[in-house]
């Protein structure tokens, strides 16, 4: 591998659901040379598509788990990682974003702007990561390449601009005119495997000048020298790939390609694209955090030779035990040496480092600054960093989401259950958005996630991978519970028994807090609670509001103020205010008109516009408040906020009324008040253990 940092690019295909993140990796694999053949992603062909390597992403034809690659391209060395699209997977987004460098952002040439296009667009720029934006299925019917630039333009605030425009269009699409080099590019062979250059066909020649003119205005904002170059002609290709270059990775320009991956059109001049336009590790600031300096940010630099740095970003279970997925940021990482996790200081020895191609891998002596790696035999968590000798920093870690969706699962025999524990175990390990508990009462286990499908493949992975037989409950949705008013408390908590007793007084409010779970104020003064006690009164609040009195859920949005109290000069300790701080946040409770929140989430349904309103009507009848709805080229959009609850078995309703011709994704969007009829059967469950006072 190339030891030229700027010849390195660590790059991430993320987009909305069968927008053909899959396909476009699939065949840039191909022309790379690292397959020999190119597979379907539904796996018609009993291969499937190489990074779809897991049997249930071929039957489904999904991408389940972010697989990663590399290869090489013109002198470059790629790091590619396929991302999934379904919003259940959002972690896998997450992480490799965390770790990428620039991405591109595919989008589908009819559909456009899409719901989850808009979360992936988020999330990198969370991440502040630079992209290139690649407008796939252009041979589809209703194909609209300047339609979905505008959209990405006024949805996404991009300041996108069409590096090519297309030659023919839906089934007529034979290829793109370079708006750079002014040429037509035809993609011939079985597999377009021959990029053919030829003139600008005629008819095109005038639309052609004018979306280049476009370009160069949009460009020479990042270059005197090609704005000069511009207004008296002159404008080389050299000046146009820099200026553009700037303005990626300034985050302030979004270069636009078209193409069709699935009919092998359009990849090549995209690669090209990635080596131009997209950072090497040496453009983008790295930045860590001092642990024995009160995490006070320090700026790394990719250079081979400092302290080595490097950030585990996701985790497999494997045939040969843990594969630790690693991002090399600082110095270097060599079989045998010796490394140590920031978080513990325990060391830890490489036993075997690899370079990961889907599945397969390939065992490597070294890597260095700005590689992506393998590790084996270790044992850590996700979002755990590496170093080598030298101060004590971390990287810091990703956005993690809470989950939303639960489910009971319980073994049918004591086999089972074993290896669901097993299952499980592993599970939680590898993705931090995938919870275990025990409930206490019922002694059943709960799994937690973020949708229906999400919990879907957890459990039928434990079937196939684990041979675990499970039985699983109705889902169970994540409520909230919260105050609705301010309540006053004075509570004594006064206990003799013999010797030094229990006594502590507190004296105060809650109140609802409109942004944040929970926030504690002192104003106690002149020492009538000692300092040493306060916190013990945090505490307790903060305890208070792990299981609410309404239906057993955690309570948020609450704000304690604690202005007044007592102590005993011998009575009183830490547990004394703990509970009576406990006891008081229940008193106050009762009277700050508790409710119950429910999740609600954002919908989107897409199909033909024929089934416009059977779509609204679906809707509707689960409690949906339409937020809007768009008509274009046959197809209607409809977005809604819909409680989670009523979301259960929506597809199968959805398909019936459509003819199996629309589809939604749903994401979470907020917790809001349950109504009074959902509010009340929830309590019957729960069997509510307190009454609402009247004023």
């Amino acid at each position: 591998m190339s030891k030229d940092l700027q010849r390195i690019r660590n790059i991430g295909i993320s987009a909305h659901i069968d927008s053909g993140k899959t396909t476009l990796t699939e065949r840039i694999l191909f022309y790379a040379q690292k397959i020999h053949a190119i597979h379907d992603v539904k796996g018609k062909d009993g291969v499937g598509a190489t990074m779809d390597h897991m049997e249930l992403e071929r039957e489904r034809g999904i991408t389940i788990t972010s697989a990663s690659t590399y290869v090489e391209w013109k002198d470059h060395h790629l790091n590619v990682i396929d991302t999934p699209g379904h919003v259940d997977f959002t972690i896998e987004v997450e992480r490799a974003l965390r770790v990428l460098d620039g991405a591109i952002l595919v989008l589908c040439s009819v559909a456009g702007v899409q719901s989850q296009s808009i979360t992936v667009d988020r999330q990198m720029r969370r991440y502040n990561v630079p992209r290139i934006a690649f407008i796939n299925k252009c041979d589809r019917t209703g194909a609209n390449p300047e339609r979905v630039t505008a959209a990405l333009r006024d949805k996404l605030n991009h300041n996108a601009v069409l590096m090519q425009i297309p030659i023919g269009l839906e089934a007529d699409f034979e290829g793109v005119v370079d708006l750079v080099d002014m040429k037509a590019l035809y993609f011939r062979g079985d597999n377009g495997e021959t990029v053919e250059e030829g003139p600008i066909p005629a008819e095109l020649q005038e639309q052609a000048e004018a979306a280049r003119s476009t370009m160069l205005d949009a460009a020479s904002m990042f270059s005197d020298e090609l704005l000069e170059a511009a207004l008296e002609d002159a404008a080389t290709p050299e000046m146009i790939y820099e200026a553009v270059r700037q303005g990626v990775l300034s985050l302030d320009l979004t270069p636009v390609l078209i193409g069709s991956a699935y009919k092998n059109k359009g990849v090549q001049p995209l690669l090209d694209a990635v080596n131009s336009y997209l950072p090497s590790p040496t453009d983008v600031p790295i930045e860590a955090v001092d642990l024995d300096n009160d995490n006070e940010k320090v700026t790394l630099t990719s250079d081979a030779d400092k302290q080595t740095i490097a950030y585990a970003f996701k985790l497999e279970d494997g045939r040969y035990g843990q594969l630790t997925f690693v991002r090399v940021y600082q110095g270097t990482l060599t079989k045998g040496d010796t490394v140590y996790r920031a978080s513990t200081g325990k060391k830890i020895k490489i036993g075997r480092l690899v370079r990961i191609h889907a599945n397969s891998m390939e065992d490597i002596v070294t890597a260095s600054a700005g590689d992506i790696v393998g590790l084996f035999g270790i044992d850590c968590h996700s979002g755990e960093t590496f170093l080598g000798d030298g101060p004590r920093l971390a990287m810091t870690s990703m956005h993690v989401p809470d989950p939303v969706i639960s489910l009971s699962v319980n073994p049918v025999d004591s086999k089972a259950q074993t290896n669901m524990s097993k299952a499980l175990q592993r599970f939680t390990k590898e993705d931090p958005t995938f919870r275990v508990r025990l409930d206490i009462e019922s002694g059943e286990t709960i799994i937690s996630g973020m949708g229906e499908l999400h919990l879907e493949v957890y459990v039928e992975r434990m079937k196939r991978e684990y041979a675990a037989e499970v039985e699983t409950g109705a889902p169970q949705v994540a409520y909230r519970e919260a105050i609705s008013r301010r309540a006053d408390f004075d509570y004594v908590h006064k206990k003799q028994t013999g010797g030094s007793g229990q006594y502590a007084r507190v004296i105060g409010s809650i109140e609802p807090l409109e942004t944040g779970d929970y926030e504690f104020v002192n104003e106690v003064k002149g020492g009538n609670i000692p300092t040493e006690y306060i916190p013990a009164c945090d505490k307790g609040f903060q305890s208070s509001l792990e299981k609410g009195r309404l239906i057993g859920f955690p309570v948020v949005g609450v704000k304690a103020t604690l202005t007044d109290g007592n102590s005993h000069a011998v009575d009183s300790s830490d547990m004394a205010f703990m509970v009576a701080s406990r006891a008081a946040f229940r008193q106050a409770y009762q009277r700050a008109k508790p409710q119950i929140l429910e999740p609600i989430m954002k919908v989107e349904v897409e199909g033909p516009s024929e089934f416009q309103g059977a779509i609204y009507r679906t809707l509707m009848q689960r409690r949906g408040n339409v937020l809007g709805s768009t008509e274009d080229g046959g197809f209607a959009r409809v977005e809604a906020a819909v409680p989670l609850a009523e979301m259960f078995g929506y597809s199968t309703t959805l398909r019936s009324e459509t003819q199996g011709k629309a589809e939604f994704t749903m994401e979470f969007l907020k917790y809001g008040p349950a109504p009074s009829d959902v509010t009340e059967e929830l309590r019957k469950e729960y069997g509510g253990q307190i009454t609402e006072e009247d004023d």
